[in-house]
């Protein structure tokens, strides 16, 4: 599975197509799908006054996307200096060596293998191009090598599938981590209140224009599920399979694999904290 995989859950946004906030606009690709929403979002993000843009995620491999990107760049005056991935699940990154040709552009990302040029992105790092900043920020736990990045300017972080405009993030065992990705809430929640972070900008779906309730919102919906897991267990569902069949009873059943990989990242959780027996 690849992909953001949103299950049930609604934090509330409006449908965004074009200028999200001062210096992000969306260009968004056309993979609509169950796993990715209304498609991937691609983030063309400058300063106002700059001929130079930044691009975080271009999507999947399809020219025509790629080049609709180039082109509202182009119609705004600027000229793409840098490729940054949120992650490599492809309907974010495949298409990534390809628009690097296309714009002559390095890809910087946590993961060396997605890496085109020397420098990669670590915690802490700061992005300028432009004028424009962007703060890295470790979000691991929907993968491994998943980050977002603040734009303390617009008040705005780009978060990638950590957190959706629509539904809520598969966490994907066994590259997903649930501890991880309750950490990386965490860390989100804290720009919220102590950087003053206000709009979530995602990989898909909506633009969040309150990003401390769609944290909490985060936060609550996994302690339900994992008290629901947790139930289930004693109720003497033990497999994977059972306990998505139990909890996830009101899901589509086309969601049901991503349910399933998000489950065992729950029971391994639960394991690891002595909450449930594990064999």
């Amino acid at each position: 599975m690849s992909d953001a995989a949103a299950l049930p859950g609604q934090p509330r946004g409006a449908v965004l197509s074009g200028p999200a906030t001062t210096r992000a606009v969306n260009v968004l690709a056309p993979n609509a799908s169950p796993m990715t929403l209304d498609g991937t979002n691609t983030w063309i993000v400058a300063e106002p006054d700059s001929d130079l843009a930044v691009v975080i995620d271009p999507g999947p491999l399809d020219d025509a996307h790629l080049r609709a990107v180039m082109e509202t760049a182009g119609r705004a005056g600027r000229r793409i200096a840098l490729t940054l991935l949120t992650h490599g699940h492809p309907d974010h990154a495949e298409g990534a060596a390809r628009f690097a040709e296309l714009t002559r552009t390095k890809v910087r990302a946590l993961d060396p293998a997605l890496r085109l040029g020397d420098e990669g992105l670590t915690a802490g790092d700061v992005v300028t191009t432009g004028g424009l900043e962007l703060r890295v920020v470790p979000t691991p736990g929907h993968t491994a090598d998943s980050l977002s990045f603040h734009l303390p300017a617009d008040r705005a972080v780009l978060t990638g599938d950590t957190i959706l405009g629509r539904g809520t993030t598969v966490v994907a065992h066994p590259d997903g981590r649930l501890g991880d990705y309750l950490d990386s809430l965490r860390r989100l929640r804290s720009l919220t209140v102590d950087d003053g972070v206000h709009t979530v900008l995602p990989g898909h779906g909506p633009v969040l224009d309150d990003a401390q309730g769609a944290v909490e919102f985060y936060l609550a919906h996994r302690a339900h599920r994992l008290a629901q897991v947790e139930t289930a267990v004693e109720a003497g569902h033990r497999t994977a399979s059972q306990v998505v069949a139990h909890v996830y009873a009101d899901v589509d059943r086309s969601l049901w694999p991503a349910a399933e990989l998000s489950v065992l990242a729950q029971l391994e959780y639960l394991g690891e904290h002595g909450l449930i027996e594990t064999a």
